[in-house]
């Protein structure tokens, strides 16, 4: 089948149309959740609300002047227990996490404030044991290359999915040259690369956090467009009365 004989968005059927818009709603309120996400859990690992460099750094890398226990109490735990009961536990950390104050100082602390999460939920370390505690109150170098390759392998994979079709729908647009729409579809897979190549590099040298907000903004930016530009063409255009025969959109799109 030749490209220019390729079905368009404006001339779709209403039960094809109504499929598109079902999954472009409900991917884009996956994205916005995604970005959610990303807002609670890296956004705050410099202990200040909204993404920076500074929390891409503290994800990656790590704050290699302190622990994975203080960086969490100064950042997304801060607000788990008093000011004094967070100093007690960071004191606890830097002096080399000694066994002989976890039972009568550390642990009641840890037992009233944390455990109600990190004794059940199983993605969560359990920090009501020592030894436990005692891998966490180390120095903080970053996300674990276990961590990484888990997450990276799924969402290389899982994303790539969405972006295909997503990319699929908008190759039905018209009005739009050829190699602009290759290059737009493209894009998406393009950053995701970019983003998930970052992490990797950010673990190796903190400059690189950059690329890892690059990353995310770049096919966050081109998936928007497509999914606009999907929903305006299917509904909008023909509402208008903007539609036309099929060798008119072959010769506006060339």
């Amino acid at each position: 089948m030749k490209e220019g004989s390729w079905i368009n968005l404006p001339s779709l059927s209403l039960s094809v149309k109504s499929l598109f818009t079902g999954y472009i709603l409900v991917t884009g309120i996956g994205l916005m959740m995604a970005g959610v996400q990303i807002m609670l859990t890296h956004g705050m690992a410099d202990g200040k609300f909204g993404l920076s460099v500074d929390d891409i750094v503290y994800s990656y890398y790590g704050n290699r002047q302190g622990s994975k226990l203080e960086s969490k109490l100064h950042g997304s735990m801060k607000d788990k227990a008093t000011p004094q009961e967070n100093l007690t536990l960071i004191k606890w950390a830097r002096n080399g996490s000694p066994e002989a104050e976890w039972q009568p100082v550390i642990k009641p602390i840890v037992e009233a404030k944390c455990a109600v999460c990190h004794a059940h939920i199983s993605t969560l370390p359990n920090i009501t044991k020592f030894e436990t505690m005692k891998e966490v109150a180390k120095i903080d170098h970053g996300a674990e290359i276990s961590a990484l390759t888990r997450v990276s392998h799924i969402h290389l994979f899982g994303i790539a999915f969405i972006f295909f079709f997503i990319g699929f729908i908008f190759s039905m647009a018209v009005g739009i040259k050829r190699w602009i729409k290759a290059v737009i579809i493209f894009i998406p897979f393009a950053f995701l690369i970019i983003d998930v190549a970052s992490w990797w590099l950010t673990k190796i040298n903190p400059s690189f956090a950059y690329l890892v907000i690059i990353g995310g903004f770049g096919y966050s930016l081109a998936s928007a467009f497509m999914l606009f530009t999907s929903l305006y063409q299917m509904w909008i255009m023909p509402w208008k009365g903007q539609t036309s025969d099929e060798n008119t959109w072959q010769q506006q799109g060339k």
